[in-house]
């Protein structure tokens, strides 16, 4: 059975900004241009950030027991 490897971000409140805004926010000296994305409550973000912090352990974790496996098993 062949692994799925979901690429999972733990970065899901923060804005991710295009290259021009990227390039704007070098001349924002007092940082005006910080946006977030936001949840409905603090409650709901807490809950969907530790889901992601979990799924994030999950995929390491699955990350290593495949590698270990590949070095466990007979070379030909």
């Amino acid at each position: 059975m062949d692994d799925i490897i979901l690429e999972v971000a733990s970065d899901f409140l923060y804005a991710k900004p295009s290259f021009i805004e990227g390039l704007g926010r070098v001349l924002d000296v007092g940082g005006t241009l910080n946006e977030y994305n936001s949840s409905p409550t603090g409650e709901i973000a807490d809950k969907v950030a530790m889901r992601v912090d979990w799924a994030c352990v999950g995929q390491y974790l699955r990350s290593a027991i495949n590698e270990y496996a590949k070095e466990q098993a007979p070379k030909d």
